[in-house]
């Protein structure tokens, strides 16, 4: 079963859901995560929920975000961004940050107008998970519930191993975003403080075009690596000392290939 199947005998392409009131990462001060926002002068804006992640119509401007079209994610001191370009049709896929250890990858998709979809996700993801002989706990955590999965995996040895990760999401008016968070952030509360303010505080550009459910919100690079660098290559090292790479993956899907940026 797929993650994302569209199934449009269930769900409708018309959306607009009220906004996600899930308890998320309050917004952190003074490690430049804070959306730095006050609120808007529109009716919309007056519904904005104190902790994210964000409409774009519940901001008033981008703050200290980096813009990746669809989603504009916080940035860190430290923090190494890598968009995901699948090598077939060159589209960026995911972005994945990586920060002391650990990492957070991020996507977002249309969802319908009268319903949101994680509960449905979440249990496809648990499903495939077990199929593939790992566990999932679905749980309670900081933005809702949220599974703590133990993927089987290849260790550098060669010998099996398990691979932690928590898989989180937020259905927000007319989009769902989905986080997975790995490495020690996946089992250490404390190391994944940073990652789960960084994805509280992601602002989702929707656009008004009609969508059906679960379909991929539309990530561009950022200026910066347009600027003479072809998707699929490195366009560099990231910054000193920046956490190593962290493998994004995606326990239903092929995983796409690696584009670093800053």
């Amino acid at each position: 079963m797929g993650l994302f199947r569209r199934n449009a005998s269930k769900k409708g392409t018309d959306e607009a859901r009220e906004p996600a009131t899930a308890e998320a990462a309050a917004p952190a001060t003074g490690d430049g995560t804070g959306s730095g926002d006050g609120p808007g002068t529109d009716e919309g804006a007056a519904e904005r929920p104190e902790r994210g992640p964000f409409d774009s119509t519940q901001v008033t401007g981008m703050g200290p975000r980096v813009d990746l079209g669809a989603v504009w994610l916080p940035v860190l001191p430290g923090l190494e961004l890598r968009m995901e370009v699948d090598k077939k049709t060159q589209k960026v896929t995911g972005v994945s940050a990586t920060l002391n250890g650990s990492g957070l990858q991020v996507q977002a998709f249309a969802a319908p107008r009268t319903a949101g979809i994680w509960d449905e996700v979440r249990a496809e993801i648990g499903s495939s998970i077990t199929r593939q002989g790992g566990t999932v706990d679905d749980v309670p955590g900081t933005f809702g519930r949220e599974l703590i999965a133990r993927i089987p995996a290849t260790g550098p040895d060669g010998k099996p191993a398990v691979r932690p990760a928590r898989f989180v999401g937020v259905d927000g008016p007319r989009w769902f975003l989905r986080g997975v968070l790995s490495g020690r952030a996946a089992v250490d509360p404390e190391a994944a403080k940073q990652l789960e303010s960084v994805f509280a505080n992601v602002v989702v550009v929707r656009d008004g075009n009609p969508r059906p459910p679960r379909d991929l919100l539309t990530l561009t690079l950022p200026k910066s690596a347009r600027q003479g660098d072809a998707p699929g290559e490195d366009t560099t090292a990231g910054p000193e000392g920046a956490a190593p790479q962290t493998p994004s993956f995606d326990p239903l899907t092929r995983g796409p290939e690696i584009t670093e940026i800053r």
